[in-house]
């Protein structure tokens, strides 16, 4: 459980910004560029929900601790009853309130409240690990449907048993990149393949690479000539009218060597405009990833740098357990997980995460 005191900390911070944004949203200026003022307005209310639920949180641990002290000397059993039943609904809402704060004291990337491009590929391990591949799939898009995201499949490639040898898929809703970052990386299975006949568990390995989408303020320029563009048939799932036509779309970047494709639609108008968004949130992730080297000296950058080299998390189906190597927590109950409750684990990344931003703060502050 976080103390208050360590978290009034780092609301004193928050109200520092917040008293920057206020100046900055009360100028005519900032209404001139729309984009600016749009962001600057969403972190302000993003603040301002913080404040509320941390008041929120406070008048629940008071009300907490009068009926503590209440317990300590009432006699009537019916009251004591009562007390007790009141007491143990302050606690269930003391801690979800402290999960809201959280996830929301985690310092935020510039990024987290983008819309998000994600792209999952098998790496070592076969056609197991495209089946595993095609899983973590369904998973992320059942995830989605939970958070009242909106999910849109911009590119799949299926393999010969049902696998995946590519699905890209882009997310849409409130805050998507500051939970879908957290997944970037190489994802680990271990568990015993159905094609398997002596019982032998296999490893095997599938890569995730989570992007924000480029907006207007990003100002990705990218020219007619340094394109390539050509048309293949489509091989996805598609249908039979797709396949007769030479719809898909594959776009090469010449100046960065950048290779984006898209079959999932008949048109080949609306597959061109969706590989270029992939290619533009590549090159937004190229250009925040050389921002992060820069910095790198000074912060901690671990999480969002969409590095797939790095091994974040290991399902190991034999013991029906996830571990996230990155923070040293695991959680139980595979099979839930892959019906798209990832709070499993993203719960316990994000209060490990949450923690390491309070202490460096109060670090910084010679608490």
């Amino acid at each position: 459980m976080m103390q208050p005191q360590d978290i009034a900390v780092h609301i004193d911070s928050m109200k520092e910004r917040f008293a920057e944004l206020e100046k900055r949203l009360a100028s005519p200026d900032v209404y001139a560029r729309p984009a600016e003022c749009k962001a600057l307005s969403r972190e302000r209310q993003c603040l301002a929900g913080i404040f509320e639920a941390y008041e929120q949180w406070n008048r629940i641990l008071s009300e907490i601790r009068e009926n503590r002290e209440l317990l300590q000397k009432e006699k009537d059993p019916e009251f004591l009853a009562l007390l007790e039943s009141d007491l143990k609904e302050l606690e269930r809402k003391s801690a979800e309130v402290e999960q809201k704060l959280t996830i929301a004291l985690i310092p935020r990337d510039a990024a987290d409240a983008r819309d998000t491009i994600v792209e999952i590929r098998p790496a070592a391990g076969g056609e197991e690990a495209a089946l595993f591949a095609a899983e973590l799939f369904r998973a992320y898009l059942k995830f989605a449907e939970k958070k009242g995201w909106h999910s849109e499949v911009l590119d799949q490639t299926d393999s010969d048993l049902g696998g995946v040898r590519e699905a890209v898929f882009s997310l849409s809703g409130t805050d998507v990149f500051s939970l879908m970052k957290f997944e970037s990386g190489v994802h680990r299975v271990q568990r015993v393949p159905s094609t398997e006949s002596g019982g032998r568990i296999h490893t095997s390995t599938v890569t995730v690479s989570v992007l924000p989408e480029a907006d207007e303020t990003d100002e990705i320029e990218i020219r007619h000539e340094d394109l390539e563009i050509s048309t293949f048939r489509s091989s996805g799932p598609g249908g039979q009218n797709v396949n007769r036509t030479d719809s898909a779309v594959r776009i090469l970047h010449k100046p960065s060597g950048l290779v984006v494709a898209s079959q999932q639609e008949r048109s080949q108008i609306r597959n061109r405009e969706i590989a270029l968004r992939i290619l533009k949130a590549k090159l937004l992730e190229i250009r925040r990833s050389e921002e992060a080297a820069r910095h790198a000296a000074s912060k901690r950058l671990q999480v969002g740098t969409g590095d797939r080299s790095e091994r974040i998390r290991t399902y190991n189906f034999p013991q029906n357990r996830i571990t996230d190597h990155r923070y040293g927590v695991s959680a139980y109950d595979l099979p839930s997980l892959m019906e798209g409750n990832l709070d499993l684990i993203l719960d316990p990344v994000l209060e490990v995460e949450s923690r390491r931003a309070i202490d460096e703060i109060l670090s910084a502050r010679g608490v």
